[in-house]
């Protein structure tokens, strides 16, 4: 399966190997990934256009677009991707954390210490209970956090430690996401993948 990945900003690339795991899980192989690079698309006059040419540039069979619920309703991101996509044929599944996607990356602190260089530190990382990940009113800033303390660096070179592309280490270092089934938004995305596999088996 060739799937694109359209998502808010190039953070967000983190979501590939979440997608590709969850597409593995359900047996589904070989999968290609590709994200969309909307820096390469020209200013679109709304979210329908632009998606349209996404498509065009990015051709695939599943279109996974990505919006940050940012504490809103995720019903309404969910809608808004479908109204957005209404004239197309092509099978899409929102992909819509609560808050935002660097909360998925708080549930596994190995990762997170691996992805600081410093697997072996003992640094209290702060990081809350599973459960708790998407009550977080900033995520980003507590992941960032979590990983310059990983780091082990002391004040003044915690200033140089370059903590935005550390993030996309993170998920070098993780094989298995179902520690995230506990999540309600991660429960929901599972099941809209798992209807749309079942869709394309018919």
């Amino acid at each position: 399966m060739r799937y694109t990945l359209v998502a808010d900003g190039t953070s967000d690339a983190v979501l590939l190997p979440i997608l590709t795991w969850s597409l593995k899980r359900l047996a589904v192989a070989p999968v290609y990934p590709q994200p969309a690079d909307l820096s390469r698309i020209p200013r679109q006059p709304n979210p329908e256009a632009r998606l349209r040419a996404v498509l065009d540039l990015y051709p695939c069979e599943v279109l996974f677009v990505h919006r940050d619920a940012e504490g809103q309703d995720p019903d309404l991101r969910r809608a808004e991707i479908a109204n957005a996509l209404h004239l197309e044929t092509i099978r899409h599944v929102p992909v819509v954390p609560v808050r935002m996607t660097e909360a998925w990356l708080l549930a596994d602190e190995a990762a997170i210490r691996w992805a600081a260089s410093n697997p072996n530190g003992t640094q209290d990382l702060h990081l809350p209970g599973i459960r708790r990940i998407e009550d977080l009113a900033d995520p980003k800033r507590a992941l960032h956090d979590a990983l310059t303390m990983a780091s082990g660096r002391n004040a003044r070179r915690r200033s140089r430690f370059p903590v935005h592309r550390r993030v996309h280490w993170i998920p070098n270092y993780i094989d298995d996401y179902s520690h995230l089934d506990a999540l309600p938004a991660f429960q929901r995305l599972q099941r809209d993948i798992r209807a749309l596999i079942e869709e394309l088996a018919i």
